[in-house]
């Protein structure tokens, strides 16, 4: 039994198959047709119905007028006997009569038909009244008789009330029932049976019609907008398996030849478009400024590294996140405004500049852009660029300094020469030999003074740029004994010792003679400067191993170095003021302010170390004195080619050997 089932439903199913999209749709207007029908009919049938029901009373009113007029003059001489006898030929004479109940005017029953006499009069018998409607009690109703309608299980009963007078008296209440028409109620009811069993009929087709369009239909549907999502998800190996002819069928096997071209098409694109993606992605992560792209809700939608670094958002999940959230306060309360402004496309972009105190003090340069669709041409997204100018920053504040110090410099030796030259030129013959002498002699210490600020200038400037300096063997103790000698004299006015203590048989190293001699020169004038008399200036020399912590120092030329050493007993540099005691045009003013100098030539000694691809250090304590000390490779012909390779990325080179 079951597989025929089964045999029949495949037959049903392959037969539905083989219908066309238009004839599936034929049926269901056909469907809704048979509904619209069926609703005309039963509105028919109630509309005869409703006709019968008024004749039934009419035929009941005219009925009880005329009975009403013919027993009002027994009544009236109350003669029951007469009243019994003609009702009941009357009762007899036709079937449409339920009942016929007399009532006075109290509403007692005094004859009823079917009732007996004997019945009503029967002491055991319960007194039987009516409850008769309040107009037929008034006399002076022109409007009775009074009709109404009740159901029983035979069908509508029509009552008609009728008052009884005669000769302007009131008698009481003729009450008759009228049963309904045979034939309309066996119609009804076969109608209404019908009409239920029509509904039920279609509803059961509906029933079944549903349910086989949801198996033979909605299924290809529902598998088509699963294929489509999964298309859309990217799995352009989606395909639809299933037996369908017609205008489905034809649709399931054009979805699957589009989901094939798809992944052939992504086979053959998904290489060339991961590595765009790859570079884009690249590009964003190595940028070296901060970039942040945020939608029209001011929501993060990709932030790179530095950025997160700039911001310290590190170890922060930021997408989705609104930006004015997570910036700084002081940034968020800049940028909140044009922010909004260029989201509702009021403001194309605009640029900032910010110091941060968190998670470094910095000052950048926020840039804020929008990003327009170009075929609408409203603002899609917030482009921020966020550039950190913290060097070009202090640049600037370097320039600033630079120009107040050269400006004062400059302006003291020039004040003091023309003074002094005008009051010779002017009172020159009123001077004395004496006061004439010590005029030219300050004017000469000025100009000597201005040199040197523009020498110093000239220098650091010729080492920052890309001069090119010639490298070879160079003997440590004559640049020594030159910058003795050059200092001797000046050290023995102050009282002050200047000696030297040079290991014997120190090695050649690899330097710049005059560069080093500037170096030494240098270092040794600032001891002497800061050096109280009877101090003591000491310049060493000797061998040493590069300790792990400075190897790379020297760019792992050579492990052997020769270490210079500038030792004074001086005055000593605070720590605070040791990281800067290299800056340009630096210098300590609680006690340096009083002296001649520049701020240049810890400057200019660090260029000229640097040149030699190794670096400076100081060890100072205030009140002990202060020593400067710095690596020097030793010469060795080996490393001339690598370090004619060093050159090649050193910008501001040096040329090894030569004389150029």
């Amino acid at each position: 039994m079951l597989a025929m089932f089964d045999n029949l439903r495949d037959i049903i199913r392959h037969w539905w198959m083989e219908f066309t999209l238009q004839t599936k749709l034929m049926g269901a207007a056909t469907l809704v047709v048979s509904l619209i029908v069926s609703g005309l009919t039963f509105w028919a049938v109630n509309t005869i119905q409703a006709d019968a029901r008024i004749n039934d009373t009419r035929f009941g009113r005219d009925l009880g007028l005329l009975l009403a007029a013919n027993i009002a003059p027994q009544l009236a001489e109350n003669d029951l006997t007469t009243v019994a006898r003609f009702s009941n030929r009357f009762y007899h004479s036709t079937s449409s009569l339920r009942y016929i109940l007399y009532a006075d005017d109290a509403g007692n029953i005094r004859l009823g038909i079917p009732f007996s006499e004997s019945e009503v009069q029967n002491s055991l018998m319960i007194e039987r009244r009516i409850h008769l409607p309040e107009k037929t009690g008034n006399k002076d109703n022109k409007d009775l008789p009074l009709v109404r309608q009740h159901q029983t299980p035979e069908g509508i009963v029509t009552d008609v009330f009728v008052p009884i007078e005669h000769e302007g008296k009131f008698l009481g209440t003729l009450a008759i029932g009228i049963n309904p028409n045979p034939t309309v109620v066996a119609s009804t009811g076969l109608t209404r049976d019908v009409t239920i069993a029509v509904f039920v009929s279609i509803w059961v087709m509906v029933i079944l019609g549903a349910v086989f369009n949801a198996l033979q239909i909605t299924k290809p549907i529902k598998e088509l907008l699963s294929g489509v999502k999964n298309i859309a998800a990217g799995n352009f190996k989606q395909r639809i398996d299933l037996p369908l002819g017609g205008e489905l069928g034809e649709l399931i096997g054009s979805f699957n030849e589009m989901a094939e071209k798809l992944e052939i098409f992504e086979e053959q694109n998904i290489d060339e478009l991961t590595a765009e993606k790859a570079k884009l992605e690249t590009l964003v992560t190595t940028i070296a400024d901060g970039a942040i792209l945020i939608d029209n809700n001011l929501n993060i939608v990709l932030v790179n590294p530095n950025a997160r670094r700039f911001f310290g958002w590190d170890r922060i999940d930021l997408n989705g996140t609104n930006i004015l959230h997570v910036l700084p306060g002081s940034v968020s309360a800049e940028l909140t405004r044009p922010l909004y402004q260029v989201a509702a496309g009021k403001l194309d972009g605009e640029e900032f500049r910010i110091t941060l105190n968190h998670p470094a003090q910095r000052t950048v340069r926020i840039l804020i852009t929008n990003v327009l669709d170009p075929v609408k041409e409203n603002v899609r997204a917030i482009a921020m660029t966020v550039q950190d100018i913290t060097r070009e920053v202090e640049l600037n504040e370097a320039k600033s300094q630079f120009i107040s110090n050269v400006s004062h410099e400059l302006r003291t030796p020039l004040f003091n020469i023309k003074s002094f030259i005008e009051t010779l030129h002017e009172y020159g013959d009123e001077l004395t030999k004496d006061e004439r002498s010590e005029f030219l002699d300050t004017a000469n210490r000025e100009t000597d003074r201005l040199t040197r600020l523009v020498n110093d200038v000239l220098d650091l400037s010729k080492l920052e740029s890309s001069h090119t300096y010639l490298f070879d063997a160079v003997e440590l103790d004559r640049s020594i004994e030159q910058t003795l000698r050059t200092y001797q004299l000046n050290a023995k006015d102050k009282g002050i010792e200047l000696c030297q203590d040079i290991e014997p048989d120190l090695p050649s190293i690899l330097g710049n003679y005059d560069l080093l001699l500037q170096v030494l020169a240098n270092l040794v004038g600032n001891a002497l400067k800061f050096t109280k008399a009877d101090g003591k200036v000491t310049i060493r020399a000797y061998r040493a191993q590069l300790s792990p912590e400075v190897g790379a120092e020297i760019n792992g030329i050579t492990s052997e170095v020769v270490r210079v050493e500038v030792v004074d007993t001086g005055i000593g540099i605070d720590p605070e003021d040791q990281r800067a005691i290299f800056d340009r045009f630096f210098r300590v003013e609680n006690r340096v302010h009083t002296l001649e100098g520049t701020g240049l030539g810890l400057s200019i000694v660090q260029n000229i170390i640097e040149k030699h691809h190794t670096q400076i250090h100081i060890t100072s304590a205030v009140g002990v004195g202060t020593t400067f000390w710095f690596d020097l490779a030793v010469y060795e012909k080996q490393q001339i080619q690598h370090l004619e390779d060093l050159q090649l990325v050193e910008s501001g080179g040096w040329v090894i050997g030569d004389n150029r």
